[in-house]
């Protein structure tokens, strides 16, 4: 977070513990190059679980017996200065250890704390986790509040009431500059067609933004205020000079070279519960790209279909993005409008590659700075193997 923003290096009074704590991973002041790491994991990549807990009703203990609303799966390749990140849904229907059966994965949490959660991880993905990172619901509001608001497009209108939770959700389409209680129901916001997938997909948009505001030169000043919050919401297994060596790998980390997805499956209702039923073989095949991170080989004679979605108001655009795509030699099998969701390039087939878009940017210019995001399902417009979405503001 403090390594990210490019102007935190300049302002640090070095005999302060910030100063200390942040000494090994920032851009050396006088010389202006970048400082060589000592990793403490050296170059292997390491799996970090991300989760973030529902509140506590109990003042006194703001973890034990809460829910994790939120479960996000990083791989970090300090090697390649690369990230890849897949979000779990909460609803994912899974076996939990020890004789608890078959549950929510948000429910390993209240039962058996961490602990529980990364054994159901792992054993329902095949992965190991290294180290975690644990954010309590209070911490969103907080850290919202000391950056003075984070800049977020709301796809569609949001509106829900619930007087008995204290939740009152009221947000128009377009973009905002969400308050404390604004981001909270953001977040929490479930109650349309896609439920508990909308708001997985939300989380991390939400994430785009805050890093972009943590790089904001004026943050730096509302730094005590954030440091203050993570002391009291934030739990870790990872040593302060971990932290340091994350904070400074941050700092490095190439915006093309980042590769987001949602664990593959379909929703199904069982009486009033609702799951998300994790599709094994597509799962694996999310886990085998951005875990394991294994290799295509390329068929160079293979001729990419894709799919053209587009809000109303950028139909410019998208014929701009058609035009070029097809001098490219792309054959567009389909177009589309699409009004709910984010601008994206979505890749549905393993040839599609994060290699394999960053080459084709070069080709269609108008699809710089898309987010890559990889989904083996999902088809919008008919069996493609990648999808393009540009949405309006």
């Amino acid at each position: 977070i403090f390594a990210g923003n490019d102007n935190f290096g300049g302002n640090l009074d070095e005999n302060s513990f910030i100063g200390k704590f942040f000494s090994k991973s920032l851009e050396s002041k006088e010389t202006k190059q970048k400082a060589e790491f000592s990793w403490p994991f050296g170059l292997k990549r390491q799996n970090i679980l991300i989760l973030g807990v529902d509140a506590s009703e109990n003042p006194d203990d703001l973890w034990t017996g809460t829910r994790t609303d939120t479960i996000i799966l990083v791989n970090i390749d300090p090697k390649t200065k690369s990230i890849n990140a897949i979000s779990i849904p909460r609803d994912s229907k899974v076996y939990l250890p020890e004789g608890h059966g078959v549950q929510k994965i948000n429910s390993a949490h209240a039962i058996g704390g961490v602990g529980m959660t990364i054994e159901t991880v792992e054993k329902t993905l095949g992965v190991r986790i290294d180290r975690y990172i644990m954010v309590h619901d209070a911490a969103v509001k907080a850290i919202v509040e000391a950056l003075g608001g984070i800049d977020v497009y709301v796809e569609k209108p949001m509106h829900y009431h619930d007087y008995s939770g204290h939740l009152h959700i009221d947000l128009s389409k377009g973009l905002h500059r969400l308050s404390p209680t604004e981001a909270v129901g953001y977040l929490r916001f479930r109650h349309d067609a896609l439920g508990d997938i909308g708001r997985t997909q939300r989380q991390q948009w939400f994430l785009r933004g805050l890093l972009d505001e943590l790089k904001k030169p004026e943050t730096i000043a509302k730094l005590p205020d954030i440091i203050s919050v993570a002391n009291k919401y934030i739990k870790t297994n990872m040593s302060v000079y971990e932290l340091s060596q994350y904070a400074g790998l941050a700092k490095h980390i190439d915006m093309d070279k980042i590769e987001v997805s949602m664990l593959p499956g379909s929703p199904n209702k069982k009486g009033y519960i609702s799951y998300w039923i994790i599709d094994p073989e597509k799962s694996q095949e999310v886990i085998n790209r951005l875990i394991y991170r294994e290799k295509v080989q390329q068929d160079e004679t293979k001729q990419f279909t894709a799919g053209l979605m587009y809000s109303e108001n950028n139909t410019a655009e998208a014929q701009q993005i058609k035009t070029e795509l097809e001098t490219a030699g792309i054959n567009i099998a389909c177009t589309g409008h699409l009004s709910r969701t984010h601008t994206q390039f979505i890749a549905h087939s393993k040839f599609v590659t994060l290699d394999y878009y960053n080459h084709l940017k070069k080709q269609v210019p108008s699809i710089s700075g898309f987010q890559f995001v990889y989904e083996p399902v999902n088809y919008m417009c008919g069996e493609t193997d990648f999808t393009i979405v540009v949405a309006g503001r």
